[in-house]
């Protein structure tokens, strides 16, 4: 049995990278309490490799995960390789999902419309806050069978 203590971040590599790698940054900083234990440091998914060894390397990352964080850029919404498959993994396994909106005006994809999720904007505080509680709140709500977005409020 795989312990599940990762947390999965999906990002627009080509866009959001920066994005992703401020949260790793905040992760880092003695000035924040910010921490997650990041799913990508269990192995290399390279651009370089077949779409089916990324996807590869991306269920072991999943298999590892107690929650999904989506960073969603101007762009995600149209993805249709990796981060709608990541998306969709994440729902098939049901994990928590917490939307952090780089933009507040970016749309979220449709394909998260019918499922459970948490949606906050890009600020180290809120998706903390996001990351630290919505799990245990995503299984109540789930349980109590609820669906589409939450919003956490400042």
């Amino acid at each position: 049995m795989v312990y599940r203590n990762k947390t999965y971040v999906a990002f627009d590599g080509d866009r959001d990278i920066i994005a992703y790698r401020l949260m790793t940054a905040w992760k880092q900083s003695d000035n924040t309490d910010f921490n997650f234990y990041d799913a990508h440091d269990l192995n290399d998914a390279r651009d370089s490799s077949s779409e089916e060894s990324i996807k590869a390397q991306l269920r072991v990352r999943m298999a590892n995960s107690k929650l999904f964080v989506l960073l969603v850029g101007e762009n995600t919404a149209h993805l249709t390789k990796f981060v709608k498959w990541e998306i969709q993994s994440a729902i098939r396994r049901q994990l928590p999902i917490v939307v952090v909106m780089l933009e507040p005006t970016n749309p979220i994809p449709s394909y998260l419309n019918d499922y459970l999720y948490i949606k906050v904007p890009f600020k180290a505080k809120q998706v903390e806050r996001a990351m630290t509680n919505w799990p245990d709140s995503f299984a109540k709500h789930l349980q109590d069978g609820h669906k589409g977005g939450y919003v956490y409020n400042n």
